[in-house]
């Protein structure tokens, strides 16, 4: 038959995950770093996911597809829950598994080998809550600027020393705060502060992906050709990965 369903353009879509969490049926999934239509019958052409793409890479289209199956949908989130219990070592599944993956809760059993060693703190500025910082605040010009989520100071042990040495430090939230507004106080911030380099932070969870979005998307705004670097912090401390965009 033909109905309304989702459509994803793979050539805008950059694989940032933010439309997952939207999708209460769990009917997208990043595959391949994509976010494809997993099966026509887990969607429901309703376009919750739509307003979350910064890309404007997802679309309700009309075309011939399955009907919507609730009953599928349902067993599909139960086989999605399986899964995630299998994936983590110890945790409890979140009430709703279209929420976002990095609000389910697990605990980490850790060994403590540090004894009682102290970390200094690298700190060189205040505030640091990106909606506080002013754009024209004198530690910014021609700094080397990082760009964290919240969480990451706490996700990785050695952050003072590995990251916020000799760098002005803004952080925030892309999940919960308004990540529009990142993006314009960090349009200002790279316009004007003639800065050395940007180091964006995010964990791995989808969501946090807004973050570096926000910050390649204010350098592209503000005109300023300089790289991007993005390390991404496991929840269990350790670095996955670093790239530059």
């Amino acid at each position: 038959m033909i109905r309304k369903i989702v459509h994803i353009d793979e050539e805008k879509c950059n694989g940032c995950g933010l439309c997952i969490p939207n999708c209460a049926e769990g009917a997208l999934q990043i595959i391949d770093g994509k976010a494809k239509l997993v099966k026509d019958s887990f969607c429901d052409g309703l376009g919750a996911c739509l307003g979350h793409c910064p890309q404007g890479a997802i679309t309700i289209i009309e075309r011939e597809a399955d009907d919507f199956d609730e009953k599928a949908v349902e067993e599909h989130l139960k086989n999605m829950e399986k899964e995630l219990n299998k994936e983590s070592h110890t945790h409890y599944a979140h009430h709703h598994v279209g929420m976002c993956p990095g609000s389910m809760m697990r605990q980490m059993n850790r060994e403590d080998k540090t004894e009682n060693v102290k970390v200094t703190s690298k700190l060189r500025q205040w505030p640091v809550q990106l909606a506080l910082v002013s754009p024209s605040a004198p530690y910014l010009y021609r700094s080397d600027l990082l760009i964290a989520a919240d969480c990451t100071a706490y996700a990785y042990g050695n952050f003072h020393n590995d990251f916020i040495k000799d760098k002005t430090v803004v952080v925030g939230c892309p999940k919960l705060d308004d990540n529009d507004y990142y993006t314009e106080k960090l349009t200002e911030i790279i316009k004007n502060n003639d800065l050395e380099s940007i180091t964006v932070v995010k964990m791995e969870v989808p969501c946090c992906s807004g973050i570096s979005m926000a910050a390649k998307v204010a350098r592209d705004r503000a005109k300023v050709n300089i790289p991007i670097k993005v390390v991404t912090i496991g929840i269990d401390g350790d670095i996955l990965s670093r790239e530059y965009i």
